[in-house]
C-alpha cells in the first residue's frame, strides 16, 4: 500500500483551539456551574455520613412507624442527585449546548477546509 492510496487526514491544531476565547468561555460557563454544585453535593453527603456516625440518637428519631430521620436523610441523597441532574440538563440545554454546537461547527469547517 502506497502513501497515495491512504486517505488524507486533516490535522487540526487542538491545543491552539483550546486557547480560543469562545472555547475558554464555554469551559468557564460549564465549570462555574459544575464545581459549586459538586462541592455542595459532597458537603451534603459528608454531613450525612458524619451525622450517621456521630449523632445516632438524632438519626434514629422515629418519624412514622419504622421510618426514622436517618432513613429520610439517606433517601434524600437520591432526591438531591435527581434534582441536580435535572437542573444540570436544563442549564446545559440553555447555556452550554448552543455554544458547543458553534464550537463543533468551527471544528468541522476547519476539518473540511483542511486547515489547522
Amino acid at each position: 500500500m502506497t502513501n497515495e492510496s491512504k486517505p488524507e487526514h486533516h490535522r487540526i491544531d487542538y491545543p491552539a483551539f483550546l486557547e480560543r476565547e469562545d472555547y475558554r468561555s464555554h469551559r468557564r460557563r460549564q465549570r462555574s456551574f459544575v464545581w459549586p454544585v459538586l462541592v455542595a453535593a459532597l458537603i451534603w453527603y459528608v454531613l450525612y455520613v458524619l451525622a450517621a456516625s456521630y449523632l445516632p440518637a438524632f438519626m434514629s428519631i422515629p418519624v412514622w412507624g419504622y421510618i426514622n430521620v436517618g432513613l429520610i436523610v439517606g433517601l434524600s441523597q437520591f432526591v438531591v442527585t435527581f434534582v441536580i441532574t435535572g437542573i444540570y440538563v436544563r442549564y446545559s440545554n440553555r447555556k452550554l449546548d448552543p455554544s458547543a454546537e458553534e464550537l463543533r461547527a468551527v471544528l468541522e469547517a476547519k476539518h473540511e477546509a483542511g486547515e489547522k
